[in-house]
This record gives structure tokens, sequence and C-alpha cells, in this order.
């Protein structure tokens, strides 16, 4: 890289710590720094969501995906925009009856306290271990283009963001994410045009992947082991985003801090339609690249896109695509930082000990985000151990990761809104049969070669799409069949 590139680089970083101390202005109370004092405009939470989602794991293994594969992958897309509609017309309404500082409240108001704190907790376990994953990947490229270890990469760019997420609070997230959104695209759009300039311009780029069979994007045939089918794109994205949307209190908080109900569904239905353009753009990225001959078939998919980020961008873009990776990683981090410890802070500090002073809450809810910010940087480095000199894109492993329990989340909102003889106790077993369920089905190929497990290969051929649609099933099944048996005893 060159001075111009660490430049560019430097000029974002700068941009994003001055957004977080612009944002400490006027912060009094716990609902100022977890909620943005409930005035943020609609556009900067559809942009928010979607940076939030999107993270580092969309810029670098989204065009892994198109270099090796087709545009099947955007398939999801379809069916993450259908799940936002639904939420945005029956679970949207309930967060904002009343005043709700949480996504689990509503599960405390309908099943009691203990639900909402085992909610709270798996919530907490889930976006803990996705967003490890995610820090992780934004980690790569930093590494490849400074020569750093990965482990020192994961430790600037964690520290830099709790920096900012911890003065700013919610405000500075959301608003670093609007920043972050335009860096990324960006930088995405200029790669794009200089990948289809070296594959010797954009048509014959597009004709040489359409020969090749690579801008297909539907498959209609149905089935439970292929990855992206049409059929599993539509089903298993609508209840992924019907879960990480509607129960998961990463993407409620932003919805929660807006104006009214009317902006966030506004907010929310818009982010869908963006994201499906954003897919299209980075699953072009990899085409192109792969059209331009630059995606070896030694190379990890993962890879793909920063080695031609290192070799191929002039002085300058190289920093401004990198900027861009950066700060999708960012947002995902300082999202999860400040969700992390508004959960902590309401649904469990503040139910366990009583205390609901806003001031105090303020106080106790930054502690949480220092420690939930350096405990995101630890996990990031385990999964760095982990998951090394593995060629699955680590977009794939961290919504693997989230779908362990988004099924038991969204299976015990519906379990409150459409069966009325649940109870909290059935909502707890739903939850932790579901989440150990599934983590038998999501680990099964691992687990069949453990003696007299053989069994569970056939289970481990299950497509991850599916992972949710299955989990939903189980937590409602599960519930029910509780609150039967309790009733004949």
């Amino acid at each position: 890289m060159t001075t111009l590139d660490f430049v560019v680089i430097a000029a974002y970083f700068a941009v994003t710590l001055g957004i977080g101390l612009w944002a400490t202005r006027r912060q009094s109370t716990a609902g100022d720094y977890f909620l943005g004092a409930r005035d943020l405009p609609t556009f900067a939470v559809l942009f928010s969501i979607v940076a939030t989602e999107t993270s580092a794991l969309t810029v670098i293994s989204v065009p892994g995906i198109g270099a090796r594969g087709d545009l099947t992958f955007i398939q999801l897309a379809f069916g993450y925009l259908i799940g936002r509609i639904g939420v945005a017309a029956w679970l949207l309404p309930g967060y904002f009856d009343g005043t709700q500082e949480t996504a689990y409240q509503r599960i405390e108001r309908r099943f009691g306290v203990r639900s909402r704190r085992v909610v709270s907790v798996v919530f907490l376990v889930t976006r803990f271990l996705g967003d490890g994953v995610r820090i992780f990947a934004g980690a790569i490229p930093l590494a490849l283009l400074t020569g750093w270890s990965i482990p020192v990469a994961i430790l600037a760019m964690g520290l830099i963001t709790l920096v900012y997420t911890w003065f700013g609070g919610l405000k500075a997230v959301v608003w670093a994410d609007v920043v972050q959104l335009a860096v990324y695209v960006a930088g995405g759009i200029v790669a794009l045009l200089i990948a289809w300039h070296l594959a010797g311009g954009a048509a014959h780029s597009l004709s040489l992947a359409a020969g090749a069979g690579k801008l297909r994007v539907f498959d209609l045939h149905i089935s439970l082991t292929s990855t992206y089918t049409l059929l599993g794109g539509v089903i298993g994205g609508a209840l992924l985003s019907a879960a990480s949307h509607g129960t998961d209190h990463l993407i409620v908080q932003r919805l929660l801090a807006t104006r009214s109900l009317k902006s966030a569904q506004r907010a929310l239905i818009g982010s869908g339609v963006v994201v499906i353009l954003q897919f299209l753009l980075f699953l072009l990225v990899g085409t192109a690249i792969w059209a331009a001959g630059l995606a070896p078939a030694g190379v990890s998919a993962d890879t793909i896109f920063p080695q031609f980020i290192i070799d191929h961008l002039p002085s300058g873009v190289a920093g401004l695509v990198v900027a861009g990776i950066l700060a999708a990683a960012m947002s995902t981090i300082s999202s999860s930082i400040n969700a992390l410890a508004s959960s902590v802070t309401h649904d469990l500090y503040a139910s366990v000990t009583g205390r609901t002073d806003p001031a105090h809450l303020l106080r106790v809810g930054r502690t949480f985000s220092l420690v939930w910010g350096l405990a995101l940087v630890g996990a990031a480095l385990f999964f760095f151990y982990f998951a090394s000199g593995s060629d699955t894109p680590v977009v794939v492993l961290a919504l693997s990761i989230a779908s362990i329990t988004y099924g038991a989340l969204l299976g015990t909102y519906i379990l409150g809104g459409k069966w009325r003889r649940a109870q909290g106790t059935d909502a707890v077993r739903a939850v932790v049969i579901t989440v150990a369920v599934m983590l038998v089905v999501v680990f099964a190929k691992s687990l069949s070669g453990v003696n007299g497990l053989g069994w569970l290969e056939a289970v481990g051929r299950l497509a991850w799409p599916w992972y949710v649609p299955l989990g939903t099933m189980v937590a409602v099944g599960v519930g029910m069949l509780s609150s039967l048996t309790r009733s004949q005893r």
C-alpha cells in the first residue's frame, strides 16, 4: 500500500472517531445512550440497518461466492425482503405499544420475567459468537494489506471501534453507519468498474459469465441439501430475516430509536430493497474478477477479493476499498457492542437489581459496553484459530451460528402470539430444547465422525438456509406439546 492509501484510511478513522465524540452531546440517560433519544430519522436508521447486517462478510465472502459459483445466492435476499414485510406488518406494532427499551420486554409481558431473561441470554450468546466471526472476517484484508498478523489486525480494528462506540452510544453508531455504508458501496462500485476493465469491458465480462452459467439467478429445483435454491431462499431467507429483524435486539434497537411506527416500517422494508442491490453488486464484483482470470482454483474463496485489492487497484483506490471493508466490519462491531450492552443493562441488570434510574443505567451501560467490546475481540481471536485453513466462506459460518438460536427466538414469539395455552415454562422449554437440537443439526457433519454417531451424516447434509425454519418448527412444536402436557397434570 502507498502513503495515499494510508491517508485515505486514516481520514476514515478520523471521521468515525469524530462522530463518536459529536454524539456525546446532551447524553444524560440510558435512553439517550441506547436509543438515540428516540429521535433518529428514517433514512439514517434504514442505512444503519443495512450497514449493520452487511458487515465485512458481504464485502469479503460474497465476491468469493460470485467468483466460485453464480448469482443464486441472491435468492436469499428475496426471502429477506418478504420476511421484513411480515415483521413490519405483524411484529413492529407490538414494539410501539407503550415504551420498550429492548426487544425482550415484549416476552416479559407475555411470559414473565424469567422468560425474558432466558431469551435475552440466548440473544447475547448468538450475537457474541456470530459477531466474533464477523470481526475475524474484517481483519483478513487489514492483515493482508499491512503485513500484520490477523490477531494484531483484530486488536487494532476492535479497539478503535470500541472508542467511538463507548463515547457516543447508539447515535454515534447509526450516524457512523451512514458514512460507512457510503464508503463501502463506493468501494464496491469502483472495484467492479476496475475488474470489468481488466476483463475487457463490462459487456465482455458478462458475456463470458453468461456462457459459463455464472449469471443464473434462480434455481427452481426442490432440495433440502442444495444451499441456494429459490424455495430455500424464499422460505429460509424470510424466516431468517423475520428472526433477525423481528426478534434480534441488534436490529430492533434501531427500530425503537425511530420517531414513529411508520418511520420504523419504512426503514425496515426499505433496507430489504437496498440489501438486494448490495448482494447483486458484490456478486458481480466476484463474477468480474473471475472473468478477468483473477480467481485461481487454489485460492480460498474468502481471499479472492482482498488479493484483488492488493494486486490490481491503483493507489488511493485501494485505500478507499480497504476503508470500505473496515467500515463494514466496524459497523457490525459497534452495533453489537451497543446492543449487547443494552440487553444486559435492561434485561438482566435492571431486572435483577431493580435499579431503573436513567442516569445510573447510563453509567452501567457504558461499563458493559467496555466489557462486551473486549469480549468480542477475544471471540474473534478464537474464531481465527478455529477457522484457519477452511474454504468455507465466513458468511456461511456466521449465518450457521446465528441459525442455532434464531429459530428458537422466532418460535417463542409465534407461541406468544398464536398459542394462548403457552405459559412461561413452555417458552423456556421451547428455547432450551430447540437450541440443543440445533446445535446437533449445525454440527452434525463433524459429530458424525464420532464412533456411534454415523447416522448424523445424513442430518449434516441439510443446507443451512433451512436451519431457521427447522428451529422455528421445533420451538413451536415443543412449546405447544409442553402446554398440552402441563394442562393434563
